[in-house]
């Protein structure tokens, strides 16, 4: 596991990933080559996009089984980009070695100003 969460924090669906893979950072905790990938993820019931940082899913490890129909989680919708447009969703990224793709830009509840997931 490279990471600490599911896109859940506290609670609050941000975005979804495989269980422990999932980070919620600031933008100086990261690195970018600037790629950018078209597809992030299918957005979810009552989002605009499917939000954050998580390592790309390697062939050996399995998706975690999607929520059934009625109990689909409904996630926080995630801004575009950042605020100063460097980093957006689906845009490659590294944070302590580790490489992820941006699922989820936006405040958050568990601390104030902009966190990229």
């Amino acid at each position: 596991a490279a990471g600490m969460h599911d896109g859940s924090v506290l609670g609050v669906p941000y975005f979804e990933c495989v269980p422990k893979h999932g980070i919620c950072v600031r933008q100086t905790q990261l690195q970018s080559d600037g790629t950018v990938f078209s597809a992030v993820a299918a957005p979810t019931r009552g989002s605009s996009s499917n939000p954050a940082v998580v390592p790309p899913a390697s062939p050996s490890m399995p998706l975690a089984a999607p929520a059934p129909q009625d109990e689909e989680p409904i996630t926080v919708p995630s801004k575009e980009k950042i605020a100063d447009g460097s980093i957006s969703l689906g845009q490659q990224v590294a944070w302590h070695g580790k490489q992820g793709i941006v699922r989820y830009i936006g405040e958050v509840k568990f601390s104030k100003g902009e966190w990229i997931g």
